[in-house]
C-alpha cells in the first residue's frame, strides 16, 4: 500500500479517469467523465467503499442519500466506487433498503485501476479501503480521508469539507477553522498581525 498511497496526493491535478456506473434514478448503466465534469466546472466527491452486499457500506449509503441534494447544492457530483461490477450494483440496489433512497452514480472498477490511481487498493482482498476524496472544478485533489474497512464514514463531515472548499474557492485569502460548517461562520486571514493573536481574532467575530 505504501507506494500506492501518493498514486494522487493532496494538492496535485488527478488525471481522467472513467467509470461505467449503475444509476439508480434509471435503473440502468451509464459512465462517469472526470474530464467532463472539469469542463462542466464542478466539484466531484469520490467515495470508494470494500464491497457490495456489505454491513457498514450500507450504512454509508444510506447516510450519503441523505445529504445528495446538498452535495448537488453546491456544484458536486458524488460517485461511489467499489471493485464490484454495474451488474452488482444494480443487483444490491435491487435488494437493499438502505439504498432506497440513492440517488448518486455506483461506479464500477472491477480491474482496480481508479482504485490504485488513489491509493486505497487493498492487493491482499482486491477491495478498496474507505477512501473519501474531493476533487475541484480544475481538476486538483484538495481533500482525502481513508478509513478501514471497520469504520464507517461521518458524511456530514465529507460534506462540510466541500462547503469550506467552495467557501475558499471564492474567498481565498482567508482559512476555515475547526469546526467551520458554513458560510456566515468565523473564518481567519492569516497575516503577521495574525501569528500569536488567533484567539483574540476568533473573540471578535
Amino acid at each position: 500500500m505504501s507506494d500506492q498511497a501518493c498514486s494522487v496526493c493532496v494538492g496535485q491535478v488527478v488525471p481522467d479517469f472513467k467509470l461505467t456506473t449503475f444509476l439508480p434514478t434509471e435503473g440502468g448503466f451509464g459512465e462517469f467523465d472526470l474530464g467532463a465534469a472539469r469542463k462542466a466546472k464542478q466539484w466531484t466527491a469520490v467515495v470508494f467503499y470494500p464491497a457490495d452486499f456489505t454491513f457498514v457500506c450500507a450504512t454509508e449509503f444510506a447516510a450519503l442519500a441523505e445529504l445528495y441534494a446538498e452535495f448537488k447544492k453546491n456544484k458536486c457530483e458524488v460517485v461511489t466506487v467499489s471493485t464490484d461490477t454495474q451488474f452488482t450494483h444494480l443487483a444490491w440496489a435491487r435488494e437493499e433498503k438502505e439504498l432506497a433512497k440513492a440517488e448518486f452514480p455506483m461506479g464500477a472498477d472491477p480491474t482496480g485501476k481508479v482504485t490504485r490511481l488513489f491509493g486505497v487498493y487493498d492487493e491482499g482482498s482486491g477491495l478498496a479501503l474507505r477512501g473519501s476524496f474531493l476533487i475541484s472544478p480544475e481538476g486538483k485533489l484538495t481533500n482525502a480521508e481513508v478509513n478501514f474497512y471497520n469504520v464507517g464514514r461521518n458524511m456530514q463531515e465529507l460534506l462540510r469539507k466541500l462547503k469550506a472548499n467552495v467557501y475558499l474557492a471564492k474567498n481565498g485569502e482567508q482559512a476555515c477553522p475547526a469546526n467551520w460548517k458554513q458560510a456566515g461562520d468565523a473564518t481567519l486571514t492569516p497575516s503577521a498581525k495574525l501569528v500569536g493573536r488567533v484567539h483574540d481574532a476568533l473573540k471578535k467575530k
